[in-house]
């Protein structure tokens, strides 16, 4: 059996590993953070890995690169995953190809495909869609819900 690779960690490190421990915006951070501190109680790293879930080579791995980067390092870094097929470059042609075919979203579809050039499935489609209507709703130029609530209220009622 090798050496066990040891993480040492001064009261500052630890309480930023414990914060991205518990208050992490993804999953995988949490559980990066959660491998470092079990390895700076001094844990091999193929009892790590059975308890976070992995394996030991990748605990090996994190831990270098916490080493070489810090808590920055545990981050994912830009890049990784799937591209999305609509861009915000096709909002335009999306709201125009939808406005128009509202209740038919295959045919807006089949539009925008030879439009764009893309093939993609309706639930695509329907999901930029929602998106896009969600980031519509939360910019400064529309007002909350609670704003047209109360103005629709206020305006009374005259036969």
């Amino acid at each position: 059996m090798g050496r066990i690779k040891q993480v040492e960690l001064d009261a500052e490190q630890r309480a930023a590993l414990e914060a991205g421990y518990q208050n992490g915006h993804s999953h995988a951070y949490r559980r990066r953070c959660q491998m470092l501190l079990l390895k700076s109680q001094g844990r091999p790293s193929h009892e790590v890995a059975s308890v976070v879930g992995g394996c030991e080579v990748v605990v090996n791995n994190w831990v270098h690169r916490y080493q070489q980067a810090g808590i920055k390092g545990l981050e994912t870094k830009p890049g990784r995953g799937r591209k999305a097929i609509l861009q915000e470059c096709d909002v335009e042609a999306v709201r125009a190809s939808v406005g128009e075919h509202r209740q038919r979203l295959s045919v807006a579809k089949a539009e925008l495909e030879q439009a764009l050039g893309k093939s993609f499935c309706r639930k695509t489609l329907a999901d930029f869609v929602k998106k896009t209507v969600a980031s519509i709703s939360e910019s400064a130029s529309v007002p909350d819900a609670a704003k047209r609530l109360s103005a629709s209220r206020s305006r009374k009622f005259t036969p």
